[in-house]
């Protein structure tokens, strides 16, 4: 049976596929993974194995650059070790720095390298890995700063879910009736900007419909003062920090406001529900942006810039019960063929390709 390694590490957007993954290739394959300190709080260790491996980052401080390349270059040995060891014929990565070491490795024993890149901008250890890899598993086919002498190995694939999210109804509701629903899920980068321009905009659009809202706050502090603002008004809310089960509460869900993270508007879209993309402007190469146009291209979501949005902008999008339901409609034909047994058919027949 062929032995593959899926290497992962850092955030819940390399973590999270990577587990996903391992699930569509466990009755195939012999399956295991490798992550780094960072990503294990992404893992049930209940359901999961996993081998932690400590890789440096290099250029998190400069001055201590000699004694991190020096364990850089063990970290490679370790690796090597491993794969031979285990007869590790193929590699996946999900991206991130943790993934260099297997990558090295792997060129001194002939293993094959698969990249996964969920984002509609190539990441930097996608790119510098892409010349040595196989292929590449991506959802956009115009990848942006990617090399074009390396097009050949982009290989399209749905977005690859959690297979939970598939046993979730989608969202058949229209912008009709009396009350509207709304998720927002800020995410950690950048979510001072939804705790207080958001929650802002949330109370000024009260005014003038009825709403309902189901609002994620990390900051217990922010929590509080929102609490405070919310209770005030005339509304229904519920305030959340980091709920892994919310996919199950949200399916009556009309219009979502999130950052433009690629699993967290794939799901959003598989759920059919249309949602306000409001990019982390700092994110790396502006990914976020590039995520969300996407689908805005596609007529399936809003795309406003942080720096752009306001008040009336805002409050204009609910209004708009036509736009809402082209979105809805847009959704629905882009995701329609998007099924475990579908992704698990090409994930398999892609690792199978010669």
């Amino acid at each position: 049976m062929t032995k593959i390694l899926i290497v992962t590490g850092g955030s819940g957007g390399h973590v999270i596929p990577a587990l996903t993954i391992f699930d569509h290739l466990k009755n195939n394959f012999d399956v295991r993974i490798a992550t780094d300190e960072r990503g294990t709080k992404f893992i049930n260790k209940q359901d999961y194995e996993y081998n932690l491996i400590k890789v440096p980052n290099l250029f998190s401080n400069i001055w201590s650059l000699p004694l991190k390349l020096f364990k850089f270059i063990y970290v490679i040995f370790e690796s090597y070790n491993y794969l031979k060891k285990n007869n590790i014929s193929k590699i996946i990565s999900t991206g991130g720095y943790m993934s260099f070491p297997f990558c090295f490795a792997s060129l001194f024993l002939n293993c094959e390298i698969v990249l996964f890149e969920p984002n509609s901008v190539i990441g930097r250890s996608n790119k510098y890995m892409i010349k040595i890899a196989k292929k590449i598993l991506c959802y956009d086919k115009n990848l942006k700063l990617f090399p074009k002498k390396y097009v050949g190995k982009i290989a399209l694939i749905a977005p690859i879910l959690r297979k939970e999210i598939y046993e979730v109804e989608k969202n058949p509701q229209h912008l009709q009736k009396k009350v509207i629903k709304i998720l927002i899920v800020g995410g950690s980068q950048g979510s001072i900007f939804f705790d207080k321009q958001i929650t802002k905009y949330i109370l000024e659009l009260s005014k003038e419909l009825n709403i309902a809202v189901k609002q994620q706050v990390l900051n217990i502090n922010e929590r509080k003062r929102i609490n405070d603002y919310y209770q005030k008004s005339n509304f229904k809310y519920e305030l959340f920090d980091f709920d892994e089960n919310l996919h199950t509460k949200i399916n009556d869900i009309d219009i979502a406001i999130t950052r433009s993270g690629a699993s967290a508007i794939s799901e959003l879209a598989h759920l059919n529900i249309p949602f306000l993309a409001i990019p982390f402007p700092f994110a790396k190469d502006n990914h976020q942006f590039y995520n969300a146009k996407l689908y805005e291209e596609n007529n399936c979501c809003w795309l406003i810039k942080q720096k752009d949005l306001n008040s009336i902008n805002f409050i204009n999008l609910f209004k708009d019960k036509k736009d809402h339901e082209e979105k809805k409609n847009n959704l629905s034909k882009i995701t329609n063929q998007n099924s475990w047994n579908n992704v698990n058919k090409k994930l398999i027949d892609l690792i199978n390709e010669n």
